[in-house]
């Protein structure tokens, strides 16, 4: 057990890396929360202790579990110790977990989370859902961050908040990026700013909402469930868009950054604003847009990123092509080919991406990695998706 603090609430509680779980009499769903994966962002952690205390007396249709991530940074509420948990989550790194002899702090944070998660997927049948209690040090419209897995657009959209995709382009071993390569619906839930009350409302609203959406609780065993989609509705200003990542401001090892004061996620733009200040120079933005997180702690190396709103017609047209696999086409291509044989990474030559924009990947599911000077690997999460656990719930069609 460790002490957690909450600047917000002037409260301190205790939890273990199981914060609490809720078993089923028969089998169903099973909901897996985060909270905690950033040790200084405490509000999932604090809400997650008071819904799971409101279960104890309740009958579930499947199965809940609520896990602390890096406790020896909750401890200190510090973002991490050593390294950032959230960044360390790719399948090298996992894989060499285990043979490690000598593991640094979050390492072993991680270890153990891996072993959770392994316990109770093997316990289960699922489906599965996993959800990521964060906040920002900004201030912000609560809303939903996914990789861009059409299981997790469905249901991602059942919630009155924003959804951001594709920020995995530009993120490297977050822990959601790893479970989703695994197939199953995995979303984040920014709430608010770190130390605001609102934030820790918010997380129980959603996590009663999840519950529900997940078919893990009846909507009438909620008796607030209104009130907590109004809430969030409300919290997130009527917004419930889809947008996606266009560009991330990267903090470059001995670069001084400085966000200008009173900037907020979501926020409109116009171009030539001044946004930070980075080496003495001002970081100005370069078309009209909308800013995301920007960065407002000492800690961290994403600065700020724009986002752009999708239209509805090409969230539809990338339903339809992914739907048919579409993807199959791009391999007749000179220059394109498949990586492996599962068919969810293609390797792509730079040279053909001149001629084949961006969006027209993101529309068939795939996202980039740079793999050398003359290839791109570009990640498909459609074809890994395990759609066959989740075409029987209400939400599916």
């Amino acid at each position: 057990m460790i002490t957690v603090h909450s600047k917000a609430l002037n409260k301190a509680i205790s939890v273990a890396r199981i914060i609490g779980k809720k078993i089923g009499h028969e089998p169903g769903p099973t909901v897996i929360f985060f909270g905690g994966i950033h040790g200084n962002e405490t509000s999932g952690v604090f809400a997650l202790k008071a819904v799971f205390d409101t279960l104890k007396t309740v009958d579930l249709n499947g199965n809940a579990y609520a896990i602390s991530g890096n406790l020896e940074a909750l401890k200190k509420n510090e973002r991490f110790i050593d390294v950032d948990l959230n960044r360390i989550w790719t399948n090298y790194n996992v894989h060499a977990l285990e043979v490690k002899t000598n593991r640094n702090t979050e390492e072993q944070e991680q270890l153990e989370i891996f072993n959770a998660l392994k316990k109770i997927i093997t316990s289960h049948t699922g489906p599965f859902y996993f959800i990521d209690f964060h906040t920002t040090s900004s201030q912000t419209l609560p809303f939903i961050t996914i990789n861009d897995a059409l299981i997790n657009r469905k249901f991602s959209t059942l919630f009155p908040v924003p959804v951001v995709l594709g920020i995995e382009e530009y993120l490297n071993g977050p822990l959601l990026s790893y479970i989703n390569e695994l197939g199953y619906v995995s979303l984040g839930f920014e709430s608010g700013q770190h130390d605001a009350v609102s934030s820790i409302e918010n997380h129980k609203a959603f996590a009663y909402l999840a519950l529900v959406h997940s078919g893990v609780l009846d909507r009438a065993q909620v008796n607030n469930f209104n009130t907590y989609n109004q809430q969030l509705k409300q919290a997130s200003n009527y917004q419930n868009k889809i947008s996606e990542v266009v560009y991330l401001h990267k903090i470059k090892p001995q670069e001084t950054f400085k966000m200008e004061a009173g900037f907020q996620s979501f926020q409109a733009v116009k171009k030539g604003t001044v946004l930070a200040i980075s080496n003495g120079q001002p970081v100005t933005a370069k078309r009209n847009a909308m800013l995301f997180m920007p960065l407002y702690q000492n800690i961290g190396d994403d600065g700020f990123f724009i986002i752009r709103t999708i239209k509805p017609f090409f969230l539809k047209l990338s339903t339809i092509l992914r739907r048919f696999k579409a993807d199959n086409l791009l391999v007749l291509l000179p220059g394109i080919s498949w990586e492996d044989p599962r068919k969810n990474v293609l390797k792509v030559n730079l040279k053909v991406t001149k001629f084949l924009a961006k969006p027209i990947f993101h529309l068939l599911g795939f996202r980039n990695r740079r793999m050398d000077k003359t290839h791109l690997k570009l990640y498909n999460r459609e074809r890994i998706a395990k759609k066959d656990m989740y075409k029987n719930e209400m939400w599916f069609n």
